[in-house]
């Protein structure tokens, strides 16, 4: 479903999936009005980027529900690499959920869920593909800056193909540990010293992966710290 305008794609996803849409359903929008980030920052919504949501209805056991934003990130990261191949190299993913070029937010991915009437996920993916928002508190980019002129609907239609890719390799959940090996080998800052925000207080440490659940593993001053949920820098950023 394409729109011209709306609030949220994530929003009109799940208003659809409580009508008894099951999907698999891509939803995407031109501009948005009320677009949101993780922990309901807001993202910038002008025309000319992709914003994009996935609606699955019980994708997985809801336990599992989150290494989406794995399966997810290496599936934005594959469509890009393949519509921009000149800057794959220059891509890598942040832990959790965003993909970053040359070091600076390129994508970001919100995943919401609801249970009624059935178990339904949406995963919402927005592209910087002409412009990107200022003064963020974690450097921000887009393709048409690096070079690279993508159309949104191009994007999108190769992001389907790469996320159905995706899933399949994830089975359900099942295979998490190829996901999380394929996330890995391109992960940003991994082995080397990072800062992680929480909402009440800030960790430092080496970044030395992830573990079967996807939690953040943090080499501390006094020793290992598994993080659940948090925002993460390289040391230096502001």
């Amino acid at each position: 479903m394409t729109y011209e305008t709306l609030g949220s794609t994530n929003a009109e996803a799940l208003a659809r999936a409580r009508a008894g849409e099951g999907g698999p359903l891509w939803i995407t929008t031109r501009t948005q009005l009320a677009g949101r980030g993780r922990r309901g920052s807001a993202w910038v919504s002008e025309p000319g980027n992709l914003y994009a949501t996935l609606l699955l209805t019980e994708p997985s056991p809801k336990d599992l529900a989150p290494q989406l934003a794995f399966v997810t990130a290496l599936a934005v990261h594959d469509a890009v690499a393949e519509c921009a191949p000149q800057l794959g190299p220059m891509l890598s993913v942040k832990w959790p959920n965003d993909l970053l070029l040359g070091g600076k937010k390129l994508a970001g991915i919100l995943i919401e869920g609801e249970s009624d009437p059935r178990f339904a996920v949406a995963i919402g993916i927005g592209v910087n593909c002409a412009h990107h928002p200022a003064d963020t508190r974690y450097p921000a980019t887009d393709l048409a800056a690096a070079g690279a002129i993508v159309a949104p609907g191009h994007l999108a239609g190769v992001l389907s193909a790469a996320m159905q890719r995706r899933l399949a390799q994830w089975q359900r959940g099942e295979r998490f540990a190829s996901i999380r090996t394929d996330w890995l080998k391109r992960a940003a800052n991994l082995g080397r010293d990072i800062q992680v925000r929480l909402p009440e207080r800030e960790l430092t440490g080496r970044f030395e992966g992830v573990d079967e659940l996807g939690r953040l593993l943090l080499q501390g001053p006094s020793g290992p710290t598994v993080v659940t949920a948090g925002e993460v820098f390289g040391l230096g950023a502001s």
